[in-house]
């Protein structure tokens, strides 16, 4: 996306659509790392004053949504690592409008049932922590295995392993 005036730089009024597109899916993600939403926004607020702070090496940047979500994840963990615990559950209800973004539904995903979704984001719940936000990055969040490789410091094929164990999970409980 480009959000710079006609000399390359990057206005208040340029900024603001930049954080307008981003920010639901970086809150999204923080949420899910953190499990609080008030903890969220501030990560994200400290994700675009970050981003405003070098606004003028953006014109660097080839992907984004990638580096900010980078951005997002590390400060999330630094966030983390000062609270001193790690909670490795995310209550999918308190996600809300979130966990099943519209934007990234097909017809047939906006048929399902909310009493398929809700058994289908419990199943997401209950996966293990690292297949959890691999599953989330990769399906919902639908970036490149190599981006998440990327942010997650973890290679392409742990990504492959994650992602057919979370798939197969959900397979298997949907069939009971």
């Amino acid at each position: 996306m480009h959000f710079r005036n006609q000399i390359g730089t990057m206005d208040e009024r340029s900024f603001q659509r930049f954080v307008e597109s981003y920010s639901n899916d970086l809150l999204y993600y923080a949420q899910y790392l953190v499990h609080s939403k008030e903890a969220a926004e501030e990560i994200v607020s400290d994700v675009f004053f970050e981003v405003w702070q070098n606004r003028d090496k953006l014109p660097e940047i080839k992907r984004e949504k990638v580096w900010l979500l980078t951005i997002t994840h590390n400060k999330a963990i630094s966030y983390l690592r000062k609270k001193e615990h790690f909670i490795s559950s995310v209550n999918w209800e308190e996600v809300g409008e979130h966990s099943i973004p519209a934007d990234v539904q097909t017809p047939d995903e906006r048929l399902i049932s909310r009493e398929e979704m809700k058994r289908i984001n419990n199943i997401i719940n209950n996966l293990p922590p690292r297949c959890k936000q691999v599953f989330v990055l990769a399906k919902i969040e639908k970036l490149l295995y190599k981006d998440i490789a990327d942010i997650l410091g973890i290679s392409v094929k742990t990504i492959n392993v994650h992602v057919s164990k979370a798939l197969e999970l959900i397979s298997e409980a949907l069939k009971k």
